[in-house]
């Protein structure tokens, strides 16, 4: 898996918890079992959807090693290894690499914010220790960091592994054309941003996405549609689900409400999340059900295909 290209729907898989908020290894398991059953293209881990900054390094190991085995080499897994620093970087990009990863996403240092230099330095460093692929974050409204295009094109010019950038700075679409035209060739770009602007960013180029995990098969039946043609059929699909889409990004609650559609569906036994997120709260609960059931989304014996 580490020769893959990257392509298609790439969820970032949440981190359960149980009821004393420690890493619930059976909805572990269940989680990417579904991720599978959906046809997903491969799995992304420790992203900000994965609440990887309340995860100690004795968790993030015990997830890797629960990924890694029930994944079993069906799709590649991309280990998300950005930290505060260059030195805590190099290390969880090694230790990836080492235990198995098919490639890395990295976030720019976001507790002191790098100028255009060090984010530079950062990157090139990071890149220089591994083999496999890395991808750039542009995650700006989670890291409070840009990365200017020009930047991400000379680092994939100088760095052969520096091969993907997923690009979450809004407008996502119009940074995606800048990308594509700027790196000629040398870099691709995946979306995020929960998959908000999915359809028209894989019209302009993208040749994939890493949303959170709650809706694998939409996202795998919007690329599939539109692989084979079927814009109108993709489109109508992706404008279905927007609201769906779009509660998973509620500022402060995201990550409560991706557990709790999660949890409603069988598939994780809580929607608890860790300090600095917020749990859900009812009247947001009330607004998930309008949604799930207006899309005939949930079953009694757990999530069923939305499409």
């Amino acid at each position: 898996m580490r020769d893959v290209e990257l392509k298609g729907v790439y969820p970032i898989l949440a981190t359960p918890f149980d009821e004393n908020y420690e890493v619930d290894v059976e909805s572990l398991e269940r989680l990417i079992q579904f991720q599978l059953d959906a046809g997903v293209d491969g799995i992304a881990i420790f992203g900000n959807a994965s609440e990887m900054y309340t995860l100690t390094e004795e968790e993030r190991d015990l997830i890797s090693q629960i990924v890694i085995k029930e994944v079993n080499g069906k799709v590649p897994i991309v280990f998300g290894t950005g930290a505060t620093g260059l030195a805590q970087a190099i290390h969880y990009s090694e230790k990836a690499e080492e235990i198995g990863a098919s490639a890395l996403m990295v976030t720019p240092p976001y507790m002191v914010k790098p100028d255009a230099k060090r984010i530079y330095e950062y990157f090139a460093e990071i890149a220089k220790v591994v083999n496999i692929p890395i991808m750039m974050q542009d995650a700006p409204i989670a890291s409070g960091v840009t990365i200017p295009v020009e930047i991400m094109v000379t680092l994939a010019q100088n760095c052969p592994n520096i091969k993907y950038v997923k690009v979450e700075a809004p407008p996502t679409t119009i940074k995606i054309s800048e990308v594509l035209q700027k790196a000629e060739g040398k870099l691709k770009v995946f979306g995020g941003l929960n998959g908000m602007y999915l359809f028209e960013e894989i019209r302009r180029g993208a040749v994939g996405t890493m949303p959170a995990c709650e809706f694998p098969d939409v996202c795998v039946k919007i690329f599939s549609l539109f692989d084979e043609g079927k814009q109108d059929e993709a489109k109508k699909l992706f404008y279905k689900h927007l609201p769906l889409i779009r509660i998973g990004t509620l500022a402060k609650y995201a990550m409560s409400v991706h557990k709790q559609i999660l949890k409603d569906g069988g598939i994780i036994s809580t929607a608890n999340v860790r300090n600095p997120n917020v749990p859900i709260e009812e009247s947001i609960k009330a607004e998930i059900d309008l949604i799930t059931k207006e899309l005939d989304l949930l079953a009694l014996n757990g999530m069923k295909k939305t499409v």
